[in-house]
């Protein structure tokens, strides 16, 4: 499988991209109780995103290609079937492969969606 199936890429739930850190990324958002969210993000092309950190834990895992994690100057590849678990201010940053696909779990809100008129614009 090279993507995520349809019901999750639905447009209301696409990343705006300013929300997203990383170059080339295609990503969609739910949201979960207390304010946490769910990520699913498709990268499309070779990219590194900035160093940066949340007020909250993030878990992630690799479903498809290779994420290098970049933690405290440390390189830490995160390959297909792998997980990894970010606590909170935690400052972070990393490089994906072209074809990634991953799966991201936050305990605070992440990722705001596309604006309304634009998922209108989108149908």
């Amino acid at each position: 499988m090279d993507n995520f199936p349809e019901f999750m890429r639905h447009p209301a739930n696409r990343i705006v991209k300013t929300s997203q850190a990383t170059p080339g990324v295609e990503g969609y958002i739910f949201d979960g109780a207390e304010g946490s969210q769910m990520a699913f993000w498709t990268c499309r092309e070779t990219a590194a995103s900035a160093p940066h950190s949340h007020d909250y834990d993030e878990y992630m895992a690799v479903l498809q290609g290779r994420y290098t994690l970049i933690v405290g100057g440390e390189r830490i590849p995160v390959k297909a079937g792998e997980e990894y678990f970010i606590p909170r201010g935690v400052p972070h940053g990393g490089e994906v492969v072209a074809g990634t696909r991953t799966i991201h779990a936050f305990g605070g809100h992440r990722a705001d969606r596309v604006a309304a008129e634009t998922f209108a614009a989108l149908r």
